[in-house]
């Protein structure tokens, strides 16, 4: 009976150990960053809901590759664009009805999903947001720290 009962508890154990973390890997694909993703290719996962992408920050090692899977739940268009000041500056005022495949740009339809790659070459921080008109506003905005490898 004993031995039955340890079976069964060291069984719930494993299930909910594996349940938690499963659930933690899943959520660190929406959740802000708090240890630095990279060098090399990763692939984060950026979901647009209510105008609003599900993160705000993430941390990449200097090298990294990001491919950015967008995927878009809202009835209207988005956009993603990453990338220094002056890509920013070329996109404030929302113009691009859709982009050309370019590194760090992307337009995704609604209830559509799109992928866009960028290489984080040097420390410092980037800006990814939505430009089309009024998105900015709103808060289609966040950050991208590179940190040194």
């Amino acid at each position: 009976m004993t031995r039955g009962w340890l079976r069964g508890l060291l069984s719930l154990g494993v299930a909910a150990v594996t349940l938690i973390a499963g659930y933690a890997i899943a959520d660190a694909r929406h959740a802000d960053a708090s240890t630095a993703l990279g060098p090399g290719l990763v692939t984060v996962t950026v979901d647009i809901h209510y105008s609003k992408f599900s993160l705000s920050t993430l941390q990449v090692h200097e090298g990294t590759t990001v491919r950015f899977l967008v995927r878009n739940h809202d009835p209207i268009a988005h956009e993603f664009i990453v990338g220094d000041k002056q890509v920013h500056l070329r996109h404030q005022f929302g113009t691009h009805p859709a982009h050309p495949p370019v590194p760090g740009e992307v337009s995704i339809g609604a209830t559509d999903v799109g992928e866009t790659f960028y290489r984080f070459d040097r420390a410092g921080r980037f800006e990814f947001a939505c430009h089309l008109p009024g998105h900015f506003a709103f808060g289609m905005r966040g950050w991208v720290t590179v940190v040194d490898a």
